[in-house]
């Protein structure tokens, strides 16, 4: 059981590291292309959807698809590393208490 703990607390980091390079490549694919483009917002849009609705897919319509894409690709990301993370810790400390 202990080997076990162990081996999933070692895949659930490896996870976390290839999600991390995985949207990071991904990421920045869009994000280049929105900064040639000089689009600008700030987190609050990201986290915000009225505000991105209302604020900045207005101000950048040709750009629309590429915004929407990058804030997806950002909110996601976010979930699963917050899954993973959650993951960890809970079989780590299970592993401290075995």
């Amino acid at each position: 059981m202990f080997i076990t703990l162990i081996v999933i607390l070692i895949g659930l980091i490896l996870a976390l590291l290839f999600v991390n390079v995985y949207f990071r490549v991904k990421v920045f694919k869009v994000y280049k292309n929105l900064v040639m483009n000089k689009v600008e917002f700030n987190s609050a849009h990201i986290f915000d959807k009225k505000k991105m609705e209302s604020e900045i897919i207005p101000k950048y319509p040709k750009m629309e698809t590429e915004i929407r894409l990058f804030v997806g690709h950002i909110r996601f990301s976010i979930a699963i590393a917050i899954i993973i993370v959650l993951l960890i810790s809970i079989f780590a400390l299970i592993l401290k208490h075995y």
